[in-house]
């Protein structure tokens, strides 16, 4: 309840993939659910056929991430396959109300070749449609990949501008600081419609769903009022929970 009580209005489950914990995740969105919170899964997409409709039948918005679109990729790096995660990005976007957005890790050296990327841009067009929202965003060496340098700013540029120039009307560029390429822009008239600075948003300029200056109807969840969370951490106590069987 207490996060509630400070105007929270979604869970996400993030950083260990909730498929890994499915039946816990679930459970935690019926939950929030009953509170009228929305539950939000970022996440590999790394599901069999069977698993897929019982995960998403309670997740109101998913990032799934596209790390990349060879299958070389996919092996070298994370010991998968690309299918299983195209399947499960066309089947979230086809077959249920769950709002998807991607995110691409751009690694140089691994992932980054410009007609890789152009594929995978040709590839949402076709499959998914230009209005799945695609999130280009740095790699930073860390943990076990320490020898491969950031990305280059310009890589991402690269990026941007060929998802955009290709039809795509939600693109953004992440972990960098770059206002312009990190706000949202009406496809139509091309205003901006949510200006962000990293977690701040400075400008707000939809009404529900739609832009204030053309009245074009914009794909998402939105509000009223933007958010002003910012750059916030709320501490959040957790009381023990006593089971009905123990002794006091």
């Amino acid at each position: 309840m207490t996060g509630l009580n400070q105007g929270c209005r979604s869970v996400a489950f993030t950083y260990n993939d909730p498929i890994i914990w499915a039946e816990y995740a679930l459970d935690t969105a019926r939950a929030c659910h009953d509170l009228g919170l929305s539950a939000i899964a970022v996440t590999a997409g790394y599901l069999t056929d069977t698993a897929r409709s019982d995960f998403f039948s309670l997740i109101d918005a998913a990032n799934i991430d596209l790390k990349g679109f060879t299958e070389d990729f996919y092996q070298k790096f994370t010991g998968g396959h690309l299918q299983p995660v195209l399947d499960t990005i066309q089947y979230a976007v086809r077959e249920t109300g769950c709002w998807v957005e991607l995110t691409n890790l751009v690694i140089p050296g691994a992932n980054d070749d410009p007609d890789s990327l152009k594929r995978m841009i040709d590839w949402i067009l076709m499959e998914i449609g230009c209005d799945v929202p695609i999130h280009f965003t740095a790699f930073h060496p860390d943990f076990q990949m320490r020898d491969i340098s950031a990305t280059p700013h310009e890589i991402l540029l690269l990026a941007y501008e060929t998802a955009v120039q290709s039809g795509l009307n939600y693109v953004y560029i992440g972990n960098v600081h770059d206002v312009a390429r990190q706000s949202t822009y009406c496809p139509k008239c091309q205003k901006p419609l949510i200006q962000r600075d990293w977690h701040q948003i400075t400008d707000y300029n939809l009404d529900l769903n739609c832009c204030r200056q053309c009245d074009t109807l914009i794909p998402g969840r939105f509000e009223m009022e933007a958010g002003r969370w910012g750059r916030q951490r709320q501490p959040v106590t957790v009381k023990p929970q006593i089971s009905p069987t123990s002794k006091p």
